[in-house]
């Protein structure tokens, strides 16, 4: 059999990916995907890829040796997969939520940390640093839609704050009334600003 012939037969193994690896999300399917990708040899992260839900493991007859290792790989990656910490643009895709909402719910501590995780960006020698959470919070909750709490919880507290402002506002002179009251003070009480008025006033001096 002529060598191009050979090599069209190829050896291939699909995996699908569970909902508790995947919470429902595609993007953490990519996620996943991209962890396994990280832990095959360079020349072996090309051979796999995502359709759907199915991860897919393609190689070159002759290359059994290396395709036997990347099976051995990927199958444990999918054994650990749900329990993988779920990075940022991840947990977004499967609460729902806005980026901005992320890090307001993480910085008063309604969305809890699980650490932070450091990468180098492909191609890049600059490194960035972000929080991790722990898939089975996540999980949790996305079942009891503490999204949609946290929303109404703050839209609660914007109300309140506006009407806080408000009754301050209303409850504070303006300025032309302080002028106003000054002038008044002025007018109505020839005494205001003399000293010993009081002692004076007291002594019936005027009478």
């Amino acid at each position: 059999m002529p060598k191009h012939e050979k090599n069209d037969v190829m050896l291939m193994r699909r995996w699908t990916l569970t909902p508790d690896a995947t919470m429902g999300s595609s993007v953490r399917a990519k996620g996943i995907l991209q962890e396994i990708q990280a832990r095959l040899p360079a020349i072996s992260k090309k051979t796999i890829s995502l359709e759907g839900v199915d991860l897919v493991l393609v190689m070159p007859t002759d290359e059994r040796s290396a395709f036997n290792a990347a099976v051995s790989v990927v199958t444990q990656t999918l054994d650990d997969a749900q329990f993988l910490p779920v990075i940022p643009r991840e947990i977004q895709d499967i609460l729902g939520m806005k980026t901005s909402e992320r890090h307001r719910w993480l910085a008063d501590g309604r969305l809890p940390s699980a650490g932070t995780r450091t990468v180098r960006l492909a191609g890049r020698a600059r490194q960035i640093t972000f929080h991790v959470f722990e898939p089975s919070v996540v999980d949790e909750l996305l079942n009891r839609g503490a999204v949609d709490e946290w929303r109404v919880e703050d839209a609660e507290a914007r109300a309140e704050k506006r009407n806080a402002t408000y009754q301050a506002k209303l409850a504070r002179p303006s300025k032309k009334s302080k002028r106003s009251k000054k002038a008044d003070s002025g007018t109505n009480d020839p005494a205001s600003g003399l000293p010993d008025w009081e002692d004076f006033d007291a002594d019936g001096l005027l009478h």
